[in-house]
């Protein structure tokens, strides 16, 4: 690791921006880059890293799962009359505010920075409150109004995250930080059952049912995080906010110097991250066509993610049925860090999403069939572990492809925007008149299951394509002497001619 008596440099972020691309761009170049580390200084210093940013934003979107709960199981239904499609259609109206602020929160992220950004810690605040207050409503339309509410509050939280995470760390150590990150959800998953299975023991208490209590305890669990020092500065002892690598107060300027160097580099020599918003930005995220080709493939990943916690429970009686959801999601968890690892490693992405759809596939494929429950049992182990295992890669895949700040954050606000919808058709195809069975949603998870195998080999096609492009286009031009300059590399971000899209 860099030490205090290297010789003293003072770098800002654009002048090592501006090094990185002429150390890469030519190799007679006689910049300098910043002193070398030994793998094992190196791996210090990312771990000093992710103690400081990875807890508290996985703490966070931990809550942010567990609030979604166990009720239904719990007298939720029952007690607050939801007949027909009601429960559905309160399902669907928190994914509606969640999917439309998601762009606009990743914008307001670059403009007022994590540790002042309000989606990604006050408001946090409101989300346990709306949560807690949940748990007191009397009648249906009240309900469908706290779910809307909850839905505008936690919808800058997973697009942020993720994109904060990109400015962090190079394109091919991403999945595994979001694999840590995402894990949250899915110990939240096998969490929330054990959890709601002690609260059920309440149901009565102050005479309010079970499902009541889980919503007030989560809810109350989610304000005490947000209210927390750490959280409130994203931090976690210093009492300095960490912001981006360039202003990070943690980190000594030797430490800075090597992480922005390092990910300029290694992200690709053009990586074009301007400083300055412009409406251009918009535009080239909306018109890209990898954005779209990736957000098919997303709906084919989160669609079975979002229908599984629907149909889990197979009839048992309430603790039965908490408990089953437990193991699932522990197996997930263990298979997503695998994938994460082992993607980062290998520096690919498309396989590690093709083996989770390829699990999807058999899970849903089992519990469409007319079997035991005991072997429908067995199946949502292969949709938990494939949907969850599979999620932080097409995470990472369009972060890694998507090159200048403010177009990767609408970008990737778009996708997950966009891709969130899928939540909603998730809610709306495991009907109670289908059940136990569910035919028609475990039909149309396969359907989605199948668009997935679609649209990803298209889009690795696609990639592969404007890759043998721009080899040859970079050979025609260093054989006709045409360079580009420092700030025409970075306006062109991941279109630029030495920019390499991950596979």
């Amino acid at each position: 690791m860099p030490t205090t008596n290297s010789p003293a440099r003072s770098y800002s972020a654009e002048k090592l921006e501006v090094e990185a691309v002429e150390y890469a761009t030519s190799p007679k170049s006689t910049t300098s880059p910043p002193p070398p580390l030994t793998p094992e200084q190196e791996k210090r210093l990312w771990r000093k890293v992710d103690r400081r940013i990875l807890p508290i934003l996985t703490i966070m979107y931990l809550c942010s799962f567990l609030d979604r709960g166990n009720a239904k199981i719990q007298g939720l239904t029952d007690q607050l009359n939801l007949t027909g499609n009601k429960y559905n259609i309160a399902l669907t109206m928190y994914f509606v505010p969640y999917c439309l602020c998601e762009c606009p929160a990743n914008l307001v992220l670059k403009k007022f920075k994590p540790s002042r950004m309000p989606v990604l810690t006050r408001l946090q605040l409101l989300w346990g409150v709306i949560m807690t207050l949940m748990g007191l409503v009397k009648t249906y339309p009240q309900l469908v109004g706290t779910r809307i509410c909850l839905g505008i509050t936690e919808a800058g939280l997973f697009p942020g995250v993720v994109y904060y995470l990109t400015l962090w760390y190079p394109r091919h150590m991403l999945q595994y930080r979001v694999g840590l990150f995402y894990g949250g959800a899915t110990i939240a998953g096998a969490f929330s059952g054990i959890l709601a299975y002690g609260i059920s023991f309440m149901s009565g208490t102050a005479g309010l049912l079970g499902w009541s209590w889980i919503f007030i305890l989560e809810g109350i669990a989610t304000v005490v995080v947000g209210a927390s020092p750490s959280s409130c500065k994203l931090n976690a002892h210093s009492g300095s906010p960490v912001d981006f690598p360039d202003t990070a107060t943690f980190l000594t300027p030797e430490e800075r110097e090597y992480i922005i160097w390092k990910k300029v580099k290694y992200d690709n020599s053009s990586v074009g991250e301007e400083e300055h918003f412009q409406i251009r930005h918009i535009k080239a995220a909306f018109m890209d066509w990898q954005v779209w080709l990736q957000i098919m493939v997303y709906f084919a990943v989160i669609t079975p993610l979002y229908g599984i916690s629907l149909f889990l429970p197979f009839g048992y009686d309430t603790a039965i049925s908490e408990l089953l959801t437990v193991p699932p999601y522990i197996c997930a968890t263990i298979v997503l860090l695998i994938f994460a690892t082992w993607s980062d490693h290998v520096k690919l992405r498309s396989p590690f999403v093709l083996a989770g759809l390829v699990m999807c596939m058999i899970g849903f494929a089992i519990n469409i069939a007319d079997v035991p429950v005991g072997v429908k049992y067995f199946g949502t182990f292969f949709c938990v572990s494939g949907s969850y295992a599979a999620f932080p890669g097409i995470i990472a895949w369009l972060g890694n492809n998507l090159a200048g700040q403010y177009k990767r954050g609408v970008g990737m606000a778009l996708h997950i925007g966009i891709g969130n919808f899928g939540g909603a058709i998730a809610s709306n195809i495991y009907l109670s008149k289908d059940a136990p069975r569910y035919v028609l949603g475990h039909a149309l998870e396969l359907m989605f299951v199948g668009i997935g195998f679609i649209f990803l080999p298209i889009t690795v096609l696609a990639y592969k394509r404007a890759n043998a492009l721009r080899d040859k286009q970079q050979q025609e031009m260093e054989e006709k002497g045409i360079k580009y300059s420092v700030e025409e590399l970075r306006r062109l971000g991941d279109r630029a001619p030495d920019f390499r899209y991950t596979l």
